[in-house]
């Protein structure tokens, strides 16, 4: 196949995977038409592909509430830290 250089090692391990997935299946399944092997692993790996994604999906609306939360403690502290320096006699 052709790759760019840096994409060559990557290939390489995914063609190793796909080639173990098929062992895999041949043995667990007994089926022996090349064909439905390739097709049971396409359909596996989508499969996998799309969990992932959704994972992915509900890793970053976590990551993005808890930043809404950060920033609003943070804003929450400034506001208050400006009053307190507004204070006749405060060191901050």
């Amino acid at each position: 196949m052709n790759c760019p250089p840096e994409q060559r090692d990557a290939l390489n391990q995914a063609a190793e995977d796909l080639n173990q997935r098929l062992q895999d299946l041949k043995e667990r399944t007994r089926v022996t038409n090349t064909e439905q092997l390739v097709f049971i692993a396409a359909l596996n790996i989508s499969y996998e592909l799309t969990q992932e994604k959704a994972k992915t999906r509900d890793y970053a609306s976590s990551m993005e509430q808890r930043i809404r939360m950060l920033q609003q403690t943070i804003e929450q502290a400034l506001l208050e830290q400006g009053r307190i320096s507004e204070k006749p006699g405060s060191k901050f």
